[in-house]
């Protein structure tokens, strides 16, 4: 490459007409008009010559196109095209321009197939959204840092641990998301946040759940016939967990059975399995009870639009001034099968649409226990519907 000449000044290049004009060593001013031109860098590798634009004129001053005239004639002599160069890292810098909010909301796009509804309820971002995003939202996701989780995690760390521990799991996935998209970020942010914040004194406590011996008298005290209490007794009866039984349609049920679908059952990673629940005689009679306040099939409606929510049945416990929740109903219905009768474990464990066993021991065993369940749950309806002293003897 030729020795530079620094052929043009100031003056020179702001009085010369439309043409090309050479300052030497490759750089160019092209003129258009008097007074608007552009620069150009020609350069020569592999044989073959490039033209390389450098910024308009006069917005790029001659000193400026000089700096970066010298700057990609390094490149070249490093043996790299240098319009390549550029070309890559622009790319660069637009990937690791991606704020962490986008990136959220793409991570929680990607995963929704896995959630329950698709995430419709919003349970998965929301730990994001409340307490990440406010803060680090508008950061680059390649400049989070371990100080940068630790600074916005810190206030909710112990008071709110459950909440924190959820946050800083979302963010762990997003981070592994934008990864896989090919951005340039700290795969170990996370966990080393973690180190920083140091362990969570708070200490999870499980939902409180009702003794089963005490399910009989508030069951029948469930007896104002209203949508909320409705759907507290089939929730008892059927033992199901309270999302479905709130979604529950009048289409999923043939007979005695309700069949849940698939992507409603919380923890079932295979989409195509329904779920089966039996329904005893006194489920039955709820239902049949219920189906008049149906709205659009749905057989516990909102008071305006949707299905009744969780938070309805658990203020109504709340009046009373009870301190169980209604996921607590599964505990007592599994306590009752634990202490009152000789039910197989899987088929206790089934009757909560949990997964019993391994891939391969699903695989090769095809039942779910419908009948089974269908004689455990008609003496669990039993035991709800009679009086406490006499439950107490029912067994095996």
């Amino acid at each position: 490459m030729a020795r530079l000449q620094n052929k043009l000044s100031k003056a020179k290049a702001e009085a010369a007409p439309p043409g090309k004009h050479s300052d030497g060593a490759g750089l160019w001013l092209y003129k258009r008009e008097k007074k608007k031109g552009q620069w150009v860098l020609r350069y020569t590798i592999y044989s073959k010559r490039h033209e390389m634009g450098l910024g308009r004129f006069p917005d790029i001053s001659l000193s400026e196109a000089r700096d970066e005239a010298d700057k990609w004639r390094a490149v070249v002599r490093s043996g790299k095209d240098a319009i390549k160069e550029r070309e890559r890292q622009r790319d660069e810098q637009r990937r690791n321009q991606n704020i962490l909010a986008d990136v959220a909301l793409d991570a929680f796009e990607s995963r929704k197939a896995e959630l329950k509804g698709d995430g419709k309820a919003g349970r998965w971002f929301s730990p994001l959204e409340l307490h990440v995003l406010p803060k680090l939202g508008k950061t680059p996701v390649s400049e989070i840092d371990q100080r940068d989780i630790r600074d916005t995690l810190a206030p909710i760390w112990h008071d709110k641990a459950d909440t924190a521990r959820k946050a800083m799991n979302r963010l762990s996935i997003v981070m592994r998301h934008a990864a896989a998209l090919g951005l340039d970020v700290d795969l170990q942010a996370t966990e080393k946040a973690k180190a920083l914040l140091g362990k969570q004194r708070h200490k999870p406590q499980n939902i409180p759940a009702m003794a089963w011996q005490d399910v009989p008298a508030f069951y029948q005290s469930l007896s104002g016939g209203t949508i909320t209490e409705l759907a507290l007794r089939l929730l008892i009866l059927t033992a199901a967990r309270s999302y479905p039984l709130r979604h529950i349609n009048l289409e999923q049920i043939e007979g005695d059975v309700w069949t849940i679908p698939a992507e409603a059952m919380k923890g079932r990673k295979d989409a195509t399995t329904d779920f089966r629940v039996p329904l005893s005689q006194e489920a039955q009679s709820v239902i049949a009870e219920a189906t008049p306040f149906a709205r659009d099939g749905f057989l516990f409606p909102g008071v305006r639009k949707g299905v009744i929510s969780d938070a309805t049945m658990s203020r109504f416990m709340e009046r009373r001034e009870m301190a169980e929740r209604p996921h607590g109903f599964r505990s007592s219905f599994r306590d009752w099968v634990a202490e009152t009768t000789n039910t197989p474990w899987d088929v206790a464990e089934t009757a909560l649409g949990h997964t019993v066993g391994g891939s391969v021991e699903r695989a090769y065993r095809r039942t779910d226990f419908l009948e089974q369940r269908r004689a455990l749950t008609e003496r669990w309806a039993y035991a709800a519907t009679t009086t406490c002293d006499s439950i107490r003897h029912i067994t095996a």
